[in-house]
């Protein structure tokens, strides 16, 4: 997928795509004029791949939503960022039909079109940006998604069990010795 290194950085308008990593910082490239810079390891910096928006029952990653955006625009340019409240919130509805409109504020829906106008005028938004790349699995290979799903099964299904460690070797006193200790004690108080 060609947007799996675009970050945002707070800060800085527009969108960057990691091109590679220094001793203290990063090289990136603005994903419109593709001017390249670094910046410090200080930067915030955000992976759109990273990034989620809230539905009712989970949350969908945001190259979903793009995506979504992408098919029912027919891969065209969204309106624009600066559009009413009412026009974003019906560019939301064909992108995330689901959304929660209590956590996805007005604000998202901007920065969402924002950056999907800036992916699209970059060249970022075809039919190919969304397709995942398959993993091809040998015959009689199991994939290492599902090594991994096995393997977490069997830690699940393993019931800790309790260390035993030796006992400690220390003389016991005997019942006549602690009662001599008793009345040793009695006899010097």
């Amino acid at each position: 997928m060609q947007l799996e290194k675009i970050i945002s950085i707070s800060g800085k308008p527009g969108l960057f795509k990691l091109v590679s990593q220094l001793k203290n910082g990063f090289i990136i490239e603005d994903v419109i004029t593709k001017k390249k810079m670094s910046i410090g390891n200080s930067s915030q910096v955000s992976l759109l791949d990273n990034i989620a928006m809230f539905t009712f029952d989970k949350e969908v990653p945001l190259f979903d939503v793009f995506e979504n955006l992408a098919i029912n625009l027919e891969y065209g340019p969204a309106i624009s960022h600066k559009s009413s409240d009412e026009e974003l919130k019906g560019v939301m509805d064909i992108a995330l039909p689901n959304y929660d409109t209590e956590r996805v504020y007005v604000s998202d829906m901007k920065k969402l079109v924002q950056w999907y106008n800036i992916l699209h005028k970059a060249g970022y938004i075809t039919k190919d940006s969304f397709v995942k790349p398959e993993v091809e699995v040998a015959e009689g290979e199991e994939s290492v998604e599902e090594e991994t799903a096995v393997n977490v099964e069997k830690k699940v299904e393993k019931k800790p069990t309790a260390a035993k460690t030796p006992k400690a070797s220390a003389p016991k006193a005997s019942s006549a010795s602690k009662s001599q200790v008793k009345s040793t004690q009695r006899k010097q108080g």
